[in-house]
């Protein structure tokens, strides 16, 4: 029988293909359990691994021990929250590497210094940042994948061997994730840049920073894996609409930040350029210029001191001046603005502003020179901004019609209703009932079609939901709280919305009777002239937890009932927005079929003693049955006056005996 040849397997839910909704928080870790081992032979297992069924599974080795050997599954949800996490330090370390491009400034003596409490302050915010890149990095070193060689239509078994799981990850994305790791803008700030200072190759700190942006690159390429994986785990990346708007319009502030911290550095390059030139083309006075001079570690030389109180390299390189030969372009307000020399706050938003103005108009108010840095700056402002400003525009206006899209369709379907109604020259009466049902009926579901959401949710998520929804709202009804909970379950799951404005008439007397109907919100009046009765009128107050339409439970409970539906004994209007659970006649019919229970006289009782209608039956014949007994007692009471006067003998007259005597 093959016994030898089977072999233990376990099923897990793969969580990475089948996502989770993302508006509903979902308990991963309850389906993320390993169910028990099935003895599963060979020929089986493959056959098993075919079919719609099957694609949403991992096949485990039986001897898979994740936690004790410290294996990582993938789709697990621990994996997917250090996915949120890391994603998240990744957007903050991509907004901490452009600061390094302002830790150059001029000084007001005319030279360039780095600001070192700066320089601090972001070692510290990149470190913490870059240890959230070690860790991703370990983290890929002990997570399990699944062997392509054995996916079959989604079905794979995952690979726990950690020899093998560090050589895959190290000829895929290792050299990739170490490239972003590396602490680049450190070494180049603390390391390179002084060792350049002391050799008197000074004011070459601008294209050592610019080493910076090349960091850049990969971190920014590991944000769309880390979004592709959100994606396959959840659906989406953000769990609302306003959070995606927002997430798209972070993204293009990112792109003014390094945009506007670019332009900030590369206006101080031409700043030290435009010095270097008058430096070497000055004829010297007394002292001749020094590289050395402009860099502000020299202010304390003497000879620096007397070389700026007779050199004209700073007049000449003024861009306020107009006489000068040297064209700043595009940077000249940075330096007009003594943006260059400002503090931190205040060139960093005057830097982010006009990355954000020329990002969003795509450069068309730059005025460049014929330098080929600077026109190579520009032509990069003006495709990122095309770019940029229309990914941004598309999805701002996906993200924001989702929030409105509901409202929009209510403000359509509401003009047809008007256009309807004018055209069928509807009285206005029945235009503003009709208003009114519109507007309320907006205001109880936001305009969203609950029956067929409920419809094409599988049948026991759907009476899940509607036990959630119904079972505690019934149970107020004193009918049903005599009832099981089986029985229950199947008449919340048969149950539906019912909404109706003021004036509007549930059920007129002699009617038939359709539904059943159990109030939640409002009041409703009752009345009925029991057939129409001259001078009989009887009026109550339905309020929430009381029921009407109950004739059709006595027509349900009958073992052969007619086709045709009872005629209802009461009017029922309501007097104030109403919002109540429906029970149809069939699907009461269906239940009482079903459920044998609901014949039991002890229900039958409970049902006459809370029913509105059969009280006042009693009611009534309670009170003929009253007026019965006293009719009987006065016509007894009668009957015995004159039988008392029939049985009394009569008293002789004494005058006329007397006569007749004599």
């Amino acid at each position: 029988m093959g016994i030898n040849n089977d072999k233990l397997v376990r099923f897990h839910p793969d969580a990475i293909l089948h996502p989770q909704v993302a508006w509903e928080k979902t308990n991963t870790d309850i389906l993320a359990k390993p169910l028990r081992p099935y003895h599963v032979s060979d020929p089986l297992l493959c056959k098993t691994s075919v079919g719609p069924k099957a694609s949403g599974s991992k096949v485990f080795p039986e001897d898979h021990e994740p936690w004790r050997k410290r294996i990582l599954d993938p789709g697990s949800e621990i994996v997917l929250k250090w996915n949120r996490v890391f994603f998240i330090s990744c957007l903050v370390a991509l907004f901490i590497d452009p600061l390094y491009f302002y830790l150059p400034s001029v000084g007001g003596n005319s030279c360039t210094n780095m600001d070192l409490n700066l320089g601090i302050v972001l070692t510290c915010l990149r470190t913490v940042a870059d240890f959230f890149y070690v860790l991703h990095m370990v983290i890929k070193f002990r997570m399990a994948y699944v062997a392509p060689s054995s996916r079959v239509f989604g079905r794979g078994e995952l690979v726990m061997d950690s020899k093998k799981i560090a050589m895959r990850y190290l000829r895929s994305d290792f050299f990739i994730d170490f490239a972003a790791t590396l602490p680049l803008p450190q070494i180049v700030i603390w390391f390179i840049l002084p060792a350049f200072r002391s050799s008197n190759a000074s004011h070459t700190n601008n294209a050592l920073a610019l080493i910076v942006l090349l960091q850049y690159v990969p971190r920014l390429y590991l944000i769309f894996p880390l979004i592709s994986q959100i994606i396959k785990a959840t659906g989406v990346v953000t769990k609302t609409a306003w959070a995606g708007a927002v997430f798209n319009l972070l993204l293009y502030m990112l792109a003014s930040h390094v945009l506007g911290a670019s332009w900030y550095l590369l206006s101080i390059g031409r700043q030290t350029t435009c010095w270097k030139k008058e430096c070497r083309n000055e004829t010297p006075l007394s002292i001749k210029c020094s590289l050395d001079y402009l860099n502000c570690d020299s202010l304390e030389d003497k000879n620096r001191q007397i070389w700026a109180n007779s050199t004209l390299v700073f007049n000449n390189c003024d861009p306020s001046n107009s006489s000068i030969s040297f064209n700043y372009g595009i940077f000249a307000n940075a330096l007009t603005n003594n943006v260059v020399s400002s503090r931190f706050l205040e060139k960093y938003f005057y830097c982010l502003w006009w990355g954000l103005q020329n990002l969003s108009s795509y450069g068309q108010t730059l005025t460049t020179s014929t330098f080929i840095g600077e026109t190579l700056f520009a032509i990069l402002i003006a495709i990122l901004g095309l770019v940029l400003f229309a990914h941004l525009i598309g999805n701002m206006q996906t993200y924001l019609q989702s929030l409105t899209v509901r409202l929009e369709e209510w403000r359509l379907k509401r003009r047809d209703t008007e256009e309807w109604m004018r055209h069928r020259q509807l009285p206005q009466d029945l235009r503003n009932r009709v208003r009114r049902f519109v507007q309320y009926k907006w205001l109880a579901t936001r305009g969203v079609d609950e029956e067929s959401i409920l419809q094409a949710l599988p049948t026991d998520l759907r009476r899940d939901i509607q036990r959630h929804l119904c079972l505690d709202l019934v149970r107020r009804v004193p009918f049903f709280s005599e009832m099981d909970g089986q029985l229950l379950d199947a008449i919340c799951e048969r149950l539906v919305s019912s909404l109706n404005t003021e004036g509007t008439y549930i059920v007129r007397e002699g009617d038939p009777v359709t539904e059943m109907l159990f109030i939640i919100r409002g009041r409703l009046e009752s009345s009925t002239t029991n057939g129409g009765r001259t001078g009989f009128f009887n009026s109550i107050t339905l309020r929430p937890g009381d029921f009407c339409g109950e004739e059709i439970l006595a027509w349900a409970l009958l073992p052969k009932s007619t086709l045709h539906l009872p005629s209802s004994t009461r009017t029922v209007r309501a007097l104030v927005e109403v919002e109540a659970f429906a029970l149809q006649a069939e699907d009461l019919k269906f239940v009482a079929n079903q459920f044998r229970r609901l014949h039991s006289k002890k229900l039958q009782h409970t049902f006459r003693f809370y029913s509105h209608h059969w009280r006042t039956w009693a009611a009534c014949f309670i009170q003929a049955a009253w007026r019965r007994f006293k009719r009987r007692k006065m016509a007894q009471k009668v009957r015995t006056v004159e039988m008392s006067k029939l049985q009394k003998p009569e008293e002789p007259n004494f005058y006329t005996d007397h006569d007749d005597y004599e």
